[in-house]
Formats: C-alpha cells, sequence, structure tokens
C-alpha cells in the first residue's frame, strides 16, 4: 500500500513538472499553458484514482484532489469543467451504495462552485496569497472527507476507526505538503520566466540605445576613437577612420576594433593624437588641440572615461579622442567677414556717390574747358587729369557694384548672344596687346534669367583680367560655355602666369590687387554679380601655366526665379 502512495505522491506532482517542460519550450503562450497544464492534471488525477488504495468497508484513500485543485486554479475555468467530468467519470463506477452517491453529489455541489469562485481570485493574487487559498481549498476537501472516513468507520468499531483516522491523517499531511510543493515549483517558474522576461525587455532596451549610439557615432561628421583601459579600440566611425588612416591601411572600422589605438596613428603625423590618447589612459585632465594639416584645421579633444560607480584610478574604463574638422567652419567665417565688408562698402558707395560725383562733373567739365583754351604744350596735363577723374568715376561705379541689396531687371536670355556681343569689344582690346581670341559655344545652351548689363561687366572684367595676365604677343585668351544637367557654365582661360595658392584665397577680397594700377575691386564685383545671379566662380590656376575662371549658374534656382517673376506680374498685371 505504502508503495503505491508513493508513487501517487510523485503523480501528483506531475502538473508542476509538466509547466517546467512547457516553461523551457522556446515558444509558449500563456493560453496554452494553461490547457497543457489543465490536461497533465487530468492525466495524473486518472493515474491516482487508477492506483487507489481501497479499505475493507470500501473507502478509497488517493491523492487525486492535488492534480484536481492545482490543474483547475492554474488552468482556469476550461481546465476545471474539463476535471470535473473526468472526475466524475472515473469515480461513478466505484458507486456501489445510495449513500455513497449522495456525499459524493453534496461534494461535487459544494465544492466545484467554491473552486469555480477562487479561480480568478488565485491568478491574480501573489505567491503568499495563493498558498493560503490552496490552503483554505484543501482543508474543505479534508474536513468533507474526515467526516466520511468517520462516517464509514463508526460502524467498525474503535479500533478500525482509530487505524482510518490514523492512515487518513498522515496522508491528510503528506497532501498538504505536496498541495503546497506543487504551488511553490509553479510560482518559482513563473517568477523565474517574468525575471527572464524582463531580462530579455531590459537587454532590448539596452541593445536599442547601444544601437542608436552607434547609429549616432557613426552618423555624426566628428571623428571619434574610443578605447578600453587596454588601450584597444572599441568603436571607430568612418570620419576617424578617413582622417587618422594611412594609405596603405585596407582595414574597414569593423575590421579596427579590438587593434590597438597606435596601429591606426601615423607615428609622426599622429604625434599629438597619440600623447593625447595615452594622457587620457593614465587619467590625466582632458586636453583640447588646435591643428592645422594638409590644409585642414582640427579640433582634437581627449579624455578619460569612467566608471560612475568606482572611484579614481579604478574608475578608468578608457579614453575618447574626438576630432572636429573645421576647415568648412572656418572657411565660411572668413566668408562672412568678406560679406560683411563687402556690404560696408556698399553702404559708403551709397552714401558718397552723390558727394564725389558732382564735384567731379564740375572739375571735369572745368577741365575740359580750360584744355580747349590753353596751348598745346600744356594738353598732356589736361588728358592726364582727365583720365584720372575718370578712373576715380570707374571706382565709384565698382562700389556700387558690390551693393549687394540693390534691384536689379532680369530676363530670360542667351549666354551665349550675351557673350558674342561683347566678343568684339574684348577682340580689339586683345589686337592691341597682340593676343588671339578664341570663343567655342555650346549651341543649345539654355537661357538663363539674366540683367544684360551685369553679365556684360562680369565677361568684360574676366576677360581683361585674363588679357592683362598674359605677355603681349604671346597666348590667346579662350572663352567657352558649357551645360550639364543642372547648371550653364562660363569659362575664361588665359595662358598667362598663373595665380598663387596664397594669391588664390585672397583673390576675391576687396582692394586687394595684384596689379600696379589695380583697384582690388574688379574680381569682388564679378562675384557679387555671379551670386545675385545664382552662381558661383571657380578658379583653376597653375603657376607658369595659366589660370581659369569658371562661373557656374544653378539652372534650377534662375528658371525658379523666372517663374516667381512672371506670376508676380502677372498678379500685378
Amino acid at each position: 500500500m505504502w508503495k503505491t502512495m508513493m508513487l501517487q505522491l510523485f503523480i501528483s506532482l506531475l502538473p508542476a513538472v509538466a509547466y517546467q517542460m512547457w516553461n523551457d519550450r522556446a515558444e509558449r503562450s500563456d493560453r496554452t499553458g494553461a490547457r497543457f497544464i489543465g490536461f497533465v492534471s487530468g492525466a495524473a488525477m486518472m493515474l491516482c484514482m487508477v492506483m487507489a488504495h481501497r479499505s475493507s468497508e470500501g473507502y478509497q484513500f488517493d491523492f487525486r484532489h492535488i492534480p484536481y485543485v492545482i490543474g483547475s486554479l492554474y488552468g482556469g475555468v476550461w481546465s476545471l469543467a474539463y476535471l470535473t467530468v473526468i472526475y466524475v467519470a472515473f469515480r461513478l463506477p466505484f458507486i456501489d451504495t445510495g449513500t455513497n452517491f449522495i456525499v459524493f453529489g453534496l461534494f461535487i455541489a459544494m465544492f466545484v462552485p467554491l473552486l469555480l469562485l477562487s479561480i480568478r481570485p488565485f491568478q491574480f493574487a501573489r505567491r503568499a496569497d495563493k498558498h493560503k487559498i490552496v490552503m483554505v481549498l484543501f482543508t474543505v476537501v479534508e474536513l468533507f472527507f474526515t467526516a466520511t472516513v468517520l462516517l464509514y468507520a463508526s460502524d467498525e468499531g474503535s479500533s478500525s476507526l482509530r487505524n482510518h483516522l490514523l492512515l487518513f491523517i498522515v496522508l491528510s499531511a503528506l497532501s498538504y505538503s505536496m498541495v503546497w510543493s506543487s504551488v511553490h515549483i509553479i510560482e518559482s517558474i513563473k517568477e523565474k520566466q517574468l525575471l527572464q522576461m524582463q531580462l530579455k525587455q531590459l537587454s532590448d532596451k539596452y541593445r536599442g540605445e547601444v544601437q542608436k549610439l552607434q547609429q549616432f557615432i557613426d552618423e555624426t561628421p566628428i571623428g571619434v576613437v574610443l578605447t578600453n583601459i587596454e588601450g584597444k579600440i572599441t568603436h571607430l566611425n568612418e570620419v576617424a577612420l578617413n582622417l587618422f588612416a594611412g594609405p596603405n591601411n585596407t582595414k574597414c572600422t569593423r575590421e579596427m576594433r579590438g587593434n590597438p589605438y597606435v596601429e591606426l596613428f601615423d607615428p609622426l603625423r599622429d604625434e599629438t593624437c597619440l600623447n593625447m590618447v595615452a594622457k587620457a589612459l593614465e587619467g590625466r585632465r582632458s586636453s583640447v588641440e588646435l591643428v592645422e594639416t594638409e590644409g585642414r584645421v582640427l579640433v582634437k579633444t581627449a579624455f578619460s572615461l569612467h566608471d560612475s560607480e568606482s572611484s579614481g584610478m579604478n574608475s578608468i574604463t578608457g579614453a575618447a579622442l574626438i576630432v572636429h574638422d573645421i576647415t568648412e567652419l572656418r572657411y565660411l567665417r572668413a566668408e562672412l567677414d568678406r560679406m560683411d565688408r563687402l556690404s560696408l562698402v556698399g553702404q559708403m558707395a551709397a552714401s558718397i556717390t552723390h558727394e564725389i560725383r558732382n564735384p567731379m562733373a564740375v572739375i571735369r567739365g572745368f577741365v575740359q574747358l580750360l584744355k580747349e583754351r590753353s596751348g598745346q604744350d600744356m594738353q598732356d596735363y589736361f588728358r592726364i587729369i582727365m583720365d584720372e577723374l575718370d578712373r576715380a568715376n570707374a571706382i565709384i561705379n565698382d562700389f556700387l557694384s558690390l551693393a549687394q541689396d540693390r534691384l536689379i531687371d532680369k530676363n530670360m536670355m542667351s549666354l551665349n548672344n550675351l557673350l558674342m556681343e561683347m566678343l568684339p569689344l574684348i577682340t580689339a582690346d586683345a589686337n592691341l596687346r597682340g593676343l588671339a581670341v578664341e570663343c567655342r559655344l555650346e549651341p543649345n545652351l539654355p537661357d538663363l534669367f539674366l540683367n544684360d548689363k551685369e553679365i556684360k561687366q562680369l565677361i568684360l572684367n574676366l576677360a581683361r583680367n585674363g588679357l592683362e595676365a598674359m605677355s603681349e604677343g604671346a597666348g590667346s585668351l579662350q572663352l567657352s560655355t558649357y551645360t550639364s544637367a543642372d547648371m550653364v557654365e562660363l569659362r575664361v582661360q588665359d595662358a598667362g602666369v598663373g595665380i598663387s595658392q596664397e594669391q588664390m584665397e585672397r583673390l576675391f577680397e576687396p582692394f586687394f590687387t595684384t596689379k600696379t594700377k589695380g583697384t582690388g575691386l574688379g574680381l569682388p564685383v564679378c562675384l557679387s554679380i555671379a551670386e545675385r545671379h545664382h552662381g558661383r566662380i571657380d578658379v583653376e590656376s597653375e603657376e607658369g601655366k595659366g589660370t581659369t575662371f569658371i562661373v557656374k549658374f544653378m539652372l534650377g534656382q534662375s528658371m525658379a526665379e523666372a517663374s516667381a517673376a512672371s506670376d508676380r506680374a502677372l498678379a500685378e498685371g
């Protein structure tokens, strides 16, 4: 008997064991788990009833109520109905008297509703409360069957009663122990499952944050190099790799990770970076260096990475080197300064034009009158005075051309036509110097939204600069036009002495000139005109071989301005 009862004890733990097996599966759901524990509880209950010990008085001792209660509470209403059907189907064949049938009916009528009412509170309760609920339910079961045992054994004498009660007490104690263990095992598994889920969520969140940080570092236009305490690269973005990797380095950022940081830098060129990272790994204070190399201006910053939970040297977990290329920023700042100067020039021109031109017109008139009334020996002097007055008037006109905010009339016209109109004047100027002019025009050049006077001034200024750059009688000036998908180009190429790199940097500064009689306003005027027409001027030059000025007009922006002007004219008309 005892062997059978011990085997039943292990069988009664099948729901908890099965729950553990189900929980270890990769794919699982709460609904599937509830049905699974219901099926296993039904199988365990049937095995317990089949292996039950029956006394000579007809009373049945087994542990069927353990899987019945556990399966119903964890499996839900569906499991309760399923287990109750099995319970009734397996118990009815062993009921042989009317009294037994009445007792069994009272138990079902009383306990099943009580179990049904306990399912929902049980499933939402804490572990301690679940133990209390299941113990209360089992106490109800044990009290009911204690009364049944007393009823059966009362007719057999005190000795039989004592034996039955002793057996019942032992089995009840084992039942309490098993049902408590089942709840404990299942709840431990559920807590483990909850912890795993929380850990997975935390891990996914951490992984997502790490990926965001990595993407931020990879996409930022600043070079970033991160190392661990051992000096090995843990992260490197493309900007840093392009800044520091030598021509012989064919590794990508992923391949560089895990390598010592010294392999990234050139020992001679990047000595500053090597020293900064080494100091950061030693825990020294952050350092900032401004370095100009290979035509670039770099701001380099290095600092230590620390563990917030530690202190002192033990808190250092690595180092970071951040490199910012501010070459473009410096260029934009210089461009802003140039624009400020041009704005100042424009304001000066607007304020002094009338005050200077009127006296100059009077002076020139009287000088011309004196020239007509003077002798032949004074004519050269008067001519010099009038030429200088004309040159001063031209300087004033250049001042006005630099005013950025003045309104100009534009129309759709061909750049080729404007160039052809200026060609005789440029050719005549070239003939005086013994030079030739070549003109190559693209036949199907799109029309642009232009101001003809300003574009003619632009063409003439660039052409005269090219002619003045060449020695007399040697070389030719080439004028050409080109078109692409989004722009129209005007090229003015000479075969002169070329422009040095130092002069190139100041080429468009007002009042900067390399000519003995130059004003330094010709090229700034050209740039101002180009910018008012949605264009820019690029310069290609090689000393001793010549210079090419390339004026690029943005076709899309020019068309957009023409369309806006047409709509404005229609609205006003």
